[in-house]
Protein backbone atom coordinates (compact mmCIF):
# COMPACT_ATOMS: atom_id res chain seq x y z
CA UNK A 1 0.00 0.00 0.00
CA UNK A 2 1.88 3.09 -1.19
CA UNK A 3 1.42 6.41 0.58
CA UNK A 4 -0.12 4.61 3.56
CA UNK A 5 -0.11 6.12 7.01
CA UNK A 6 -0.21 4.18 10.27
CA UNK A 7 -3.09 5.45 12.37
CA UNK A 8 -3.28 4.84 16.13
CA UNK A 9 -6.70 5.51 17.57
CA UNK A 10 -9.28 4.21 20.03
CA UNK A 11 -12.31 2.51 18.53
CA UNK A 12 -15.20 1.51 20.77
CA UNK A 13 -12.91 1.80 23.78
CA UNK A 14 -10.12 -0.38 22.38
CA UNK A 15 -6.74 0.84 21.11
CA UNK A 16 -6.47 0.11 17.38
CA UNK A 17 -3.82 0.65 14.74
CA UNK A 18 -4.41 0.47 11.02
CA UNK A 19 -2.61 1.56 7.87
CA UNK A 20 -4.56 3.45 5.27
CA UNK A 21 -3.84 5.54 2.20
CA UNK A 22 -3.80 9.24 3.03
CA UNK A 23 -6.82 9.96 0.83
CA UNK A 24 -9.02 7.12 2.11
CA UNK A 25 -12.18 7.95 4.05
CA UNK A 26 -12.58 6.88 7.64
CA UNK A 27 -15.66 4.95 6.55
CA UNK A 28 -13.61 2.85 4.15
CA UNK A 29 -10.82 2.41 6.69
CA UNK A 30 -13.27 1.25 9.37
CA UNK A 31 -14.88 -1.25 6.99
CA UNK A 32 -11.89 -2.49 5.01
CA UNK A 33 -8.95 -2.06 7.37
CA UNK A 34 -10.57 -2.60 10.78
CA UNK A 35 -13.45 -4.90 9.81
CA UNK A 36 -16.27 -2.85 11.34
CA UNK A 37 -18.94 -3.41 8.71
CA UNK A 38 -21.72 -1.78 10.72
CA UNK A 39 -20.55 1.48 9.15
CA UNK A 40 -22.49 1.54 5.87
CA UNK A 41 -21.87 3.45 2.67
CA UNK A 42 -25.08 4.96 1.44
CA UNK A 43 -24.32 8.08 -0.53
CA UNK A 44 -20.63 8.82 0.01
CA UNK A 45 -21.44 12.54 0.25
CA UNK A 46 -22.61 12.95 3.85
CA UNK A 47 -26.28 13.22 2.94
CA UNK A 48 -27.76 9.93 4.18
CA UNK A 49 -26.19 9.24 7.60
CA UNK A 50 -25.65 5.50 7.00
CA UNK A 51 -21.97 5.92 7.88
CA UNK A 52 -22.59 7.90 11.08
CA UNK A 53 -20.06 7.49 13.91
CA UNK A 54 -18.98 9.64 16.78
CA UNK A 55 -15.49 11.13 16.68
CA UNK A 56 -14.41 12.49 20.06
CA UNK A 57 -18.09 12.43 21.05
CA UNK A 58 -19.26 14.43 18.02
CA UNK A 59 -21.62 12.85 15.48
CA UNK A 60 -20.04 12.82 12.01
CA UNK A 61 -20.48 11.14 8.66
CA UNK A 62 -17.39 8.97 8.38
CA UNK A 63 -17.47 9.22 4.58
CA UNK A 64 -16.50 12.90 4.97
CA UNK A 65 -13.56 12.28 7.33
CA UNK A 66 -10.19 10.98 6.21
CA UNK A 67 -8.98 7.83 7.93
CA UNK A 68 -5.76 9.59 8.94
CA UNK A 69 -7.82 12.17 10.86
CA UNK A 70 -8.69 9.47 13.41
CA UNK A 71 -5.11 9.60 14.71
CA UNK A 72 -5.20 9.89 18.51
CA UNK A 73 -8.96 10.29 18.63
CA UNK A 74 -11.93 8.39 20.08
CA UNK A 75 -14.12 6.66 17.49
CA UNK A 76 -17.43 5.04 18.39
CA UNK A 77 -19.37 2.89 15.93
CA UNK A 78 -22.58 0.89 16.16
CA UNK A 79 -20.49 -2.15 17.13
CA UNK A 80 -19.65 -0.35 20.38
CA UNK A 81 -23.27 -0.09 21.52
CA UNK A 82 -23.70 -3.63 22.83
CA UNK A 83 -21.77 -4.59 25.95
CA UNK A 84 -20.70 -8.13 26.79
CA UNK A 85 -23.18 -9.53 24.27
CA UNK A 86 -26.12 -7.56 25.68
CA UNK A 87 -27.93 -5.22 23.34
CA UNK A 88 -27.95 -1.53 24.17
CA UNK A 89 -31.47 -0.35 25.09
CA UNK A 90 -31.65 1.52 21.77
CA UNK A 91 -30.99 -1.67 19.85
CA UNK A 92 -33.62 -3.52 21.86
CA UNK A 93 -36.22 -0.79 21.38
CA UNK A 94 -35.54 -0.67 17.63
CA UNK A 95 -36.41 -4.38 17.54
CA UNK A 96 -39.47 -4.02 19.79
CA UNK A 97 -40.84 -1.07 17.79
CA UNK A 98 -40.05 -2.59 14.38
CA UNK A 99 -37.92 0.47 13.65
CA UNK A 100 -35.80 -1.31 11.06
CA UNK A 101 -36.31 -3.18 7.84
CA UNK A 102 -33.50 -3.56 5.33
CA UNK A 103 -30.87 -2.47 7.87
CA UNK A 104 -28.75 -0.17 5.71
CA UNK A 105 -29.70 2.96 7.66
CA UNK A 106 -30.13 1.32 11.08
CA UNK A 107 -26.52 1.60 12.34
CA UNK A 108 -26.44 5.31 11.50
CA UNK A 109 -29.77 5.94 13.22
CA UNK A 110 -28.60 4.04 16.30
CA UNK A 111 -25.36 6.03 16.53
CA UNK A 112 -27.18 9.34 15.99
CA UNK A 113 -29.84 8.45 18.57
CA UNK A 114 -27.16 7.44 21.09
CA UNK A 115 -25.37 10.75 20.53
CA UNK A 116 -28.65 12.56 21.22
CA UNK A 117 -29.44 10.57 24.37
CA UNK A 118 -25.90 11.09 25.68
CA UNK A 119 -26.51 14.83 25.75
CA UNK A 120 -30.27 14.94 26.32
CA UNK A 121 -31.93 12.22 28.41
CA UNK A 122 -35.43 13.62 27.92
CA UNK A 123 -35.73 14.80 24.30
CA UNK A 124 -39.01 15.98 22.85
CA UNK A 125 -40.32 14.45 19.65
CA UNK A 126 -39.15 17.55 17.78
CA UNK A 127 -35.66 17.27 19.28
CA UNK A 128 -35.49 13.61 18.26
CA UNK A 129 -36.60 14.37 14.72
CA UNK A 130 -34.09 17.22 14.48
CA UNK A 131 -31.24 15.05 15.83
CA UNK A 132 -32.05 12.30 13.33
CA UNK A 133 -32.65 14.61 10.36
CA UNK A 134 -29.25 13.74 8.88
CA UNK A 135 -30.24 10.09 8.57
CA UNK A 136 -32.39 8.87 5.72
CA UNK A 137 -34.53 5.73 5.62
CA UNK A 138 -36.29 4.44 2.53
CA UNK A 139 -38.12 1.55 4.20
CA UNK A 140 -39.74 2.28 7.56
CA UNK A 141 -40.76 5.88 7.54
CA UNK A 142 -39.64 7.65 10.65
CA UNK A 143 -42.42 7.29 13.22
CA UNK A 144 -41.30 3.86 14.43
CA UNK A 145 -37.73 5.10 14.78
CA UNK A 146 -38.84 8.15 16.75
CA UNK A 147 -41.04 6.00 19.00
CA UNK A 148 -38.13 3.62 19.63
CA UNK A 149 -35.91 6.54 20.68
CA UNK A 150 -38.66 7.94 22.93
CA UNK A 151 -39.13 4.54 24.58
CA UNK A 152 -35.37 4.17 25.06
CA UNK A 153 -35.09 7.60 26.67
CA UNK A 154 -37.92 6.74 29.06
CA UNK A 155 -36.39 3.38 29.99
CA UNK A 156 -32.91 4.82 30.46
CA UNK A 157 -34.22 7.62 32.71
CA UNK A 158 -35.95 5.01 34.89
CA UNK A 159 -32.72 3.02 35.16
CA UNK A 160 -30.52 6.09 35.41
CA UNK A 161 -28.14 4.97 32.67
CA UNK A 162 -26.70 6.21 29.39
Amino acid sequence: MSNATLVSTTINGDPVQFACPTGESLMTALRDRVGLTGVKEGCGTGDCGACSITLDGRLVCSCLVLGVEAEGRQVETVEGLSQDGALHPLQQKFIEHAALQCGICTPGFLVAAKALLDRNTNPTESEIRYALAGNLCRCTGYDKIVHAVQATAKEMRKKGRR
